[in-house]
């Protein structure tokens, strides 16, 4: 199949902030037709991790998210910071937000949240044989519990949906699918 990329005309940021750019483009389709008023959210890459202790615990987080208005299980998770590896980025998120270090990690899939709009990816971990080794450190707007749960316990949230946040979903059901 040919690549139909778009050609950019113009190009204007309509406000910067250190997680969100928001920007305008003017593109042309490879038929020649155009559009204007293309929006693009701009954010730094994402990480996440499905971590399992030596005991086979899930390390699990429920926090509240405003846009959606509610409390949830989530996996470790964070945003890379300039210049940081994938893999450097959900350790350090994960010892930050959990206290848990250590382990064998693996990369399991990398995925986009809206390629239609959103310029970012999320790289997705699994850590097995993860440690309690600290208390968590968490930055000033984090406000999160932490859980160990069993994979019976795990599954069963998957199946009933009670994780909302598709860039978990996708590398839990990636990793129960691994095991059937």
């Amino acid at each position: 199949m040919e690549d139909k990329k778009w050609t950019i005309l113009k190009s204007e940021y309509l406000f910067r902030r250190p997680w969100l750019t928001a920007r305008r483009d003017h593109v042309r389709f490879p038929d020649g037709r155009e559009n204007p008023e293309y929006y693009v959210l701009e954010y730094p890459d994402w990480v996440n991790v499905i971590a399992i202790t030596n005991d086979g615990q899930f390390v699990m987080e429920r926090q509240y998210r405003h846009a959606l208005g509610r409390t949830s299980y989530e996996l470790p998770c964070g945003v890379m910071e300039q210049g940081e590896e994938p893999l450097e980025a959900i350790k350090r998120e994960l010892l930050e937000e959990t206290g848990y270090g250590g382990g064998e990690w693996q990369h399991l899939m990398d995925i986009s949240a809206n390629s239609s709009t959103m310029n970012n990816m999320t790289h997705c971990f699994l850590a097995t044989g993860v440690e309690k080794i600290s208390e968590p450190h968490l930055d000033a707007t984090e406000e999160l519990e932490v859980y160990l749960l069993s994979r019976e316990k795990v599954w069963e949230l998957l199946k009933t949906n009670q994780f909302v946040q598709a860039l978990m979903v996708a590398p839990l059901w990636k990793f129960f699918s691994n095991e059937k």
